[in-house]
């Protein structure tokens, strides 16, 4: 999927033709030819290998697929997150997750990075039950994936997203204990505390692999296809995902 839609969006961002359409689900969100084109790529694909399922996409309501009338597998998939960014080739997310109805449990979970060399994170229960999660990069070298070791505020690198001015920014911009905590000096003496930008799945994947501390949201939450396929990583990785009571 990535090498097919990478073309495609680097062509938009150079020529300037984003090819946005209206969003009849979401009116608020971003939504182009390029997303429609992945949702509809993408099901013709999963069907190659699995013969029945549920497919439920953020580009249209959840929908039956194959013969079984009470699969077991449900999938779930985010075509393109972040394509007001991705058509712009600045940054660009894939989600895709199997969860199993019988487990009450996700199975397997994929976020690729379409535009990084860190490209694609995975999660995937074995034969035995357990997790496992790991990162696979533009040239198939792969790591497991590990947070990184607990840090002060002060030494940490939390992400957020804060892209939307009032809807996201403002609330992130109240939370003034927290951005003065990160702003105290580290005990070496060094303002090392960051807040950055980041999205939804891959964010929780960042953490999963200890290039980022946490991940916060303190306004409107996120859609499931959005964070379940993150989450799930995370949680094969050892990390935890909380609400703000803990």
């Amino acid at each position: 999927m990535i090498r097919e839609i990478r073309p495609r969006l680097i062509e938009a961002a150079l020529s300037g033709e984003h090819a946005e359409s209206r969003n009849l689900r979401h009116a608020d969100n971003f939504l182009s030819d390029h997303d429609l084109w992945m949702h509809e790529r993408y099901q013709k694909l999963l069907s190659d290998y699995l013969p029945s399922y549920i497919y439920a996409s953020e580009e249209a309501d959840p929908q039956l697929v194959g013969d079984d009338p009470d699969p077991d597998l449900c999938v779930l998939v985010d075509p393109l997150d972040t394509s007001e960014l991705a058509v712009r080739a600045l940054h660009g997310y894939t989600h895709v997750m199997v969860y199993s109805r019988n487990l009450a449990r996700p199975i397997a979970a994929v976020v690729g990075d379409i535009f990084h060399h860190l490209q694609i994170y995975i999660a995937a229960r074995d034969h035995t039950g357990r997790d496992h999660a790991f990162v696979i990069t533009a040239d198939g070298q792969r790591y497991p994936l590990r947070p990184g070791k607990a840090a002060s505020l002060p030494e940490s690198l939390i992400t957020n997203y804060l892209m939307k001015p009032t809807e996201r920014f403002l609330p992130l911009a109240r939370q003034t204990d927290l951005l003065e905590r990160l702003g105290q000096r580290s005990p070496s003496g060094v303002n090392r505390g960051r807040i950055g930008v980041d999205f939804g799945s891959v964010g929780l994947c960042h953490v999963a692999a200890g290039f980022t501390d946490a991940m916060i949201e303190f306004a409107k939450g996120f859609a499931i296809w959005d964070l379940a396929p993150g989450h799930y990583i995370l949680h094969a990785a050892g990390g935890v995902v909380l609400d703000l009571q803990g």
